[in-house]
């Protein structure tokens, strides 16, 4: 496997469902030199996945982190909640393939992930696509901006 782009502020978060997967992406980060930014949850105690979501989108929003990853047990919740706010494109991908393109037509800067669905190995390749793959912008950027400009807040 090429090197990881270690330039990145990576926030990850969890609900009950998704702390084991969590806490082994959160040490191939470490592993990998990144600074890695944890929101939780600490335990696999039944908690409620907004809790999580929310304070980390808004980590990435507000530039605290650059991207981040939210897993629970399918990936839903999270990708739910995390893009109700403002400048999220959460993307829920269950394959490499998904990632990379989530990062070069979506633009997506958090990653979602399901523990349930996803075993820890093809997990961390998931990851990998989405922190090694970048917005190709062209025809992409005004489909970006479409995604934005739509409210009925």
């Amino acid at each position: 496997m090429i090197e990881l782009d270690k330039t990145l502020k990576i926030a990850i978060g969890s609900d009950h469902a998704g702390y084991k997967l969590k806490e082994i992406i959160k040490e191939y980060l470490n592993e990998n030199s990144y600074q890695v930014l944890d929101f939780g949850a600490f335990s696999e105690e039944s908690v409620d996945y907004p809790d999580y979501a929310f304070p980390l989108a808004e980590a990435v929003t507000s530039e605290v982190a650059d991207v981040g990853i939210l897993i629970c047990g399918t990936g839903i919740g999270m990708s739910i909640t995390a893009n109700k706010i403002k400048g999220i494109r959460a993307a829920n991908c269950i394959s490499t393939e998904m990632a990379k393109l989530s990062r070069q037509h979506n633009n997506a800067n958090i990653l979602t992930l399901g523990a349930r669905l996803t075993n820890p190995e093809e997990a961390k390749l998931i990851v990998y696509e989405f922190l090694n793959n970048g917005f190709e912008g062209n025809r992409h950027i005004r489909r970006v901006e479409k995604i934005h400009s739509l409210t009925n807040c």
